[in-house]
């Protein structure tokens, strides 16, 4: 028997772990290190069944060693808690609608918002459209938790400082609690349905090619019942309550950090379908430095601290996976087995619509249907609110979804259908399926059952083979595209569900890899009129800037994925630099911006003057100029952001006559003007000497809690984590989305992962600020200085390695 499995058995005597041990291929394949230098920590755990072990790396990641399946789902919750109790215990509250109970009256609308998007379904067909042994999982790792937990309320063990901070203690879960929560999915396009109708109204419908380009190529209508005059800007306050992150304030701010602001609300819905997304590519083994496939991913989504995703290895008899996942769910979504690796970024299906109904005057709780009025289901449920008497919350629902909106003056209301309502719908959990298949058979018998969010998911295997799907719970609308809301009566209903055999895949492909960037990727024989997935894209410079680097290495190494993930080439910048190739000007800020500009590589690299005019320029200046001369009237309803910037240069590129009588002379001006302000504008910030400029001193990472501010200063200094000079923008490789109004980094790849397939243990990774929600712990913030100049650490996977690089070894004993 290899040494480094008798040092581990010898000290959890249990034949359980014995076995366990010897069963997962995770195992050492080397000789063994000692644990001499960790740090040795025991611990009885209530409902553990035998011992088992947890080893924290230096990086502080946890690589969990139990004897069966139940033990170790057991502690992975047992130990999210351990590492992340207020993370996971406010996701559950208010996922469940539950924070008044905790925090007061003003969340009572929020409370209200999110139960209308609960799971209200039948729990058996919930639970088996994940799988045969979703539940099981489950139902372990919640008693996991309520371990954690329960030894927290009885003191225990110690009470995280941010619910001291907050006044609050955590709570207990159900295992159905994982899985009926569903407003932390992705959220898809009905924020863009409603700006859609108010600038149709504003100044007609084809003004809005200037907000989002339709792809693949579609002219979209005003669907037929549909005034778009009559749907309000605020028909979506509910469902941005909904969607939201928990926003804690002074008393004194409160009002306004909970506040609805439907113009701020459709401008940063508009500029998700950017900045919301990921990268990934596979590469075969022929095209790689190694003979191994490499498979890279890196999800882009807001920047938090504590992260969103958590990084942990799983290891029990027949099951050894490692990777990240939403650390209040079982198992792992982007990571590895012991035979297959795999990765996600967003596939845009469009799943959910906006539907408008005419009330009856006689009756408000009914609603047109057919030639008949139908009833409105009634939910009446109770509402805990901290220091008031307990409220009664009544939810509307039509046979389409939750009622969002009521217009009375007009006879309307309008409700959301979204797939978030059909079983297996939440988001990420059906990873617990697809983690453990040894094959391609297998993993796209998984996908089958994957209802959210839909997906790109990228494949490969020891054996050398890589592949792609796209999977997720995809609506078959015949006629109508879901681009507008549509009238609830009857005449706009989805037909059912494409089936996975209906979207697209590739197994195998002939070019040796295949990369995707949340771009339209829909084949081009696709039959798009008969299955109408979605029409609404991520601008696809990412995808054209990765596709152009793996095309040109025929032997790619680790290390140029790595290089990859932090490349900052923009695609949009070398497009509208070609259109300033030609254009001269005597005004002095004019020409200051073409001389950085024409000469400028295109790289938003943190120390570029040049990056920082650029970014300047299309965030804040050009598409207000351009929309000016182009859509006057629907000038303040386009974001002029990265969200609509790809909309932006096309037409550019190809000025038509809303460009004015000599339409290339207008466009030469409208980049001339907006180029002057742009250049002034970074001359307030940062000076009026363009040798100083720098893009990284605009463009910071700073991680904020959201609790800093009901802390004390000493304590809300030691919740934050920055400011650290960064490179990168929405539409390059290095995703890095910021704040039109201060440049901030809100948004982008916090989690990192680049795998070699089969060598395990040469693959790389990264979490940024750290895998601890503990602000006093050394992994709250260490790995955030690596993440900001492009650095990683290793994602170990077998035992000796793991041994080799521990910081903290946990032994747990049932108690």
């Amino acid at each position: 028997m290899n040494t480094d499995f008798n040092r581990v058995i010898q000290k959890l005597s249990s034949a359980a772990i014995c076995a366990a041990l010897l069963a997962s291929p995770a195992m050492a394949r080397e000789k063994p290190n000692p644990l001499g230098s960790a740090r040795q920590t025991k611990t009885d755990v209530a409902g553990l069944d035998a011992p088992a072990q947890i080893l924290v790396d230096v990086w502080g990641i946890p690589h969990i060693y139990a004897g069966n399946e139940h033990d170790l789902f057991f502690l992975q919750g047992f130990n999210a808690a351990r590492d992340r109790l207020w993370q996971i215990d406010l996701w559950r509250k208010r996922g469940l609608g539950l924070l008044a109970k905790d925090f007061g009256q003003p969340y009572v609308e929020q409370d209200k918002a999110l139960r209308l998007f609960l799971y209200r379904g039948d729990m058996k067909a919930e639970w088996a459209a994940y799988g045969p042994k979703a539940k099981t999982y489950a139902e372990a790792f919640v008693a996991g938790v309520n371990a954690y937990v329960a030894d927290v309320r009885a003191g225990k063990r110690p009470l995280p400082i941010e619910f001291r901070i907050a006044g609050t203690m955590p709570d207990a879960w159900t295992a159905d609690d994982v899985v009926r929560i569903r407003s932390h999915g992705l959220t898809r396009n009905v924020s863009s349905e409603v700006k859609r109708s108010l600038v149709a109204c504003a100044a007609g419908l084809d003004a809005d090619r200037f907000r989002v380009k339709l792809e693949p190529a579609w002219t979209t209508k005003i669907p037929d019942g549909l005034d778009a005059c009559s749907v309000p800007k605020a028909v979506l306050a509910a469902y941005d309550l909904a969607t939201r992150p928990v926003a804690f304030a002074a008393p004194k701010d409160q009002k306004a950090a909970l506040a609805h602001d439907p113009d701020k609300y459709l401008t940063e819905a508009d500029q998700q379908r950017d900045t919301i997304g990921s990268n990934n590519w596979v590469i075969a083994a022929s095209r790689t430095a190694t003979g191994r496939p490499i498979l890279a991913n890196d999800p882009h989504r807001e920047h938090s601290v504590p992260s969103l995703r958590y990084i942990v290895g799983l290891n029990a008899p027949g099951l050894s996976v490692i990777g990240a996942g939403e650390p209040a769910l079982p198992g792992i979504s982007i990571g590895h087995n012991d035979t297959i690796a795999f990765g996600l970024t967003i596939f845009n299906v469009d799943q959910e619509d906006l539907y408008v109904y005419e009330l009856n005057p006689q009756n408000p709780n009914q609603y047109r249907y057919g030639n008949g009025w139908e009833d409105m289901r009634n939910v009446h449920e109770k509402e805990q609110v901290k220091g008031e008497a307990d409220r009664d919350l009544e939810l509307k629902f039509t046979r389409h979804g939750p009622v969002i909106f009521v217009d009375d003056k007009n006879n309307r209301a309008f409700a959301v259908r979204s797939i978030w309502f059909e079983p297996g719908t939440s988001a990420y959990f059906g990873s617990s399926d697809y983690m453990t298949a040894k094959d391609w058979t297998g993993f796209l018998g998984a996908m089958r059952r994957w209802g959210a969010p839909s997906e790109n998911q990228v494949y490969a295997d020891t054996k050398g083979n890589i592949g792609w799907v796209a999977a997720g719970k995809t609506p078959r609308r015949l006629n109508f595209d879901g681009l507008m809301p549509v009238p609830g009566d009857g005449r706009y209903e989805w037909q059912g569900f494409l089936s996975l055999d209906e979207l697209p895949k590739s197994y195998q492909p002939k070019q040796g890899f295949f990369a995707t960037a949340n771009h339209m990727n829909l084949p081009s024989d696709y039959p798009v009129n008969e299955r109408r997935v979605g029409f609404e894209w991520s601008d696809s410079a990412r995808w054209q800037r990765i596709t152009e680097v793996l095309a040109a290495n025929n032997k790619v190494t680790i290390a140029d994925a790595m290089d990859l993930q932090n490349d900052d080439t923009a695609m949009m910048g070398r497009r509208l630099v070609k259109l300033l190739q030609r254009l001269s000007s005597d005004d002095a800020n004019v020409k200051q911006g073409l001389d950085l500009l024409k000469p400028w590589d295109a790289r938003d690299s943190a120390d570029s003057a040049a990056a920082a005019v650029f970014e300047v320029w299309i965030a804040n200046h050009l598409g207000p100029v351009l929309l000016k001369v182009t859509a006057p009237k629907a000038a303040d309803l386009i974001a002029p952001e990265a969200s609509s910037i790809s909309a932006l240069v096309a037409a550019l590129e190809a000025p038509d006559a809303s460009f004015g009588s000599d339409p290339a002379a207008g466009r030469d001006q409208i980049l001339r003007d907006s180029l002057g302000a742009a250049v002034a504008d970074v001359a307030s910030k940062l000076g009026p000497d363009p040798s100083t400029w720098r893009w990284g001193r605009l463009h910071v990472a700073k991680f904020d809690h959201a609790l800093m501010p009901l802390a004390d200063k000493a304590t809300a200094a030691q919740l934050s984590v920055g400011p650290l000079a960064y490179g990168g923008a929405a539409n390059v490789p290095r995703a890095a989305t910021y704040r039109r109004s201060d440049y901030r980094l809100t948004a982008g790849a916090s989690f990192r992962m680049v795998l070699d397939v089969g060598n395990w243990d040469a693959s790389r990774t990264i979490n940024t600020p750290g895998q601890s929600g503990d602000p006093f712990s050394g992994h709250y913030r260490d790995l955030a200085p690596l993440w900001a100049t492009g650095q990683y650490v290793p994602l170990l996977y077998s035992l000796s390695a793991v041994e080799a690089a521990t910081a903290e070894a946990i032994t747990l004993t049932p108690r």
